[in-house]
């Protein structure tokens, strides 16, 4: 399927930028901002077609309004990030309510105007078609670049139904990956890890696509459905790493595959005693003359760790998308 690029996106024209802003955050101090880093040639395309630019995203899991998850520090940030040096000064601002007159005030005498976090509100995760109808009377076109919740039903994802759509750069480069995968060499490989039980949901449909699924870190706790081509790993005694035994069957598997999918670590990465497995199933992996896929951003992370980004083929923003699109290529992001 074609998507239409943000390249396509008139002069002048106020923009709807869907981000993905959910940054990793320890207390108020961001981790890592390479979500926003894979946007700036798609913002800074805008800015030079003297766009408009509203910005909006969601940041964490939010109870309502909770001043912990609050977006105005990574607004703050992408500011930082787009005139580091004040040679060009770009007028932003920040609003922590959706108000459409305020909202048409501030894009009147900004280039950026950025929205608090839409999870703060119930519209954005029910898919309420009022939540962000103001939007679509202020804006004549929506711009989605945050490919990792391409398939999350909510009213910043499917605002392309309401608004001419368009898609940013980082979110079609990932997409055309994606594709790629679907035509991908056999045997084919997924690893499962990490705490997200939700990466289970779709194992009946996934065996149709994979010869072998890999599952480690907490989820052969979950697991309750089985088939020959599902190979849980043991866990350790004290469940937070994989065994020996699991490491060894699991390289034998990786080293006859031909593309090879990896999503979520093998064990308690974050404490140095438990990665074991998560850095013997990397190296592993990175070894192989197989086409390599990491998904998600804890995987990325222990792979950046070890020095490892470099020896594979294509770093996935999302593992949930990833499992999604490999069982249907119809997300909410552009299919209704």
């Amino acid at each position: 399927m074609k998507l239409r690029s943000v390249n396509e996106v008139l002069p002048q024209t106020k923009v709807v930028l869907r981000l993905d802003l959910d940054l990793p955050f320890s207390d108020n101090t961001i981790l890592d901002n390479s979500r926003l880093h894979k946007s700036l040639p798609t913002i800074e395309l805008l800015l030079e077609k003297k766009c408009k630019l509203l910005i909006i995203g969601h940041r964490g899991r939010p109870n309502g309004v909770d001043e912990k998850q609050t977006l105005r520090p990574v607004y703050l940030e992408l500011m930082s990030l787009l005139g580091p040096d004040n040679e060009s000064l770009i007028e932003s601002v920040f609003l922590p309510e959706i108000n459409l007159e305020q909202i048409d005030q501030a894009m009147a005498i900004n280039q950026i105007v950025f929205l608090e976090n839409l999870r703060f509100w119930p519209g954005e995760e029910s898919n309420d078609p009022d939540f962000l109808a103001p939007l679509t009377t202020l804006c004549q076109a929506y711009v989605n670049d945050a490919f990792a919740v391409a398939h999350r039903t909510h009213a910043s994802i499917t605002l392309w139904q309401k608004l001419p759509g368009f898609y940013g750069l980082s979110f079609l480069d990932e997409y055309s990956h994606l594709e790629t995968l679907t035509n991908s060499p056999h045997p084919f490989t997924l690893i499962l890890g990490g705490a997200k039980e939700d990466k289970l949901k779709h194992l009946d449909k996934l065996i149709s696509v994979c010869d072998q699924i890999l599952i480690g870190g907490k989820l052969p706790q979950f697991l309750t459905f089985t088939d020959s081509k599902i190979l849980p790993a043991t866990l350790t005694p004290d469940t937070f790493d994989i065994d020996a035994p699991s490491i060894n069957k699991f390289t034998e598997i990786i080293n006859s595959s031909k593309t090879i999918i990896w999503a979520g670590a093998m064990g308690y990465y974050e404490d140095p005693k438990y990665r074991n497995g998560t850095e013997k199933i990397a190296s592993a992996i990175a070894n192989t003359n197989a086409y390599k896929v990491i998904a998600g951003g804890d995987t990325s992370a222990s792979v950046a760790k070890l020095n490892l980004k470099d020896k594979f083929d294509f770093i996935c923003s999302g593992g949930g998308v990833l499992l999604e699109f490999l069982v249907n290529q119809n997300l909410p992001a552009w299919s209704k």
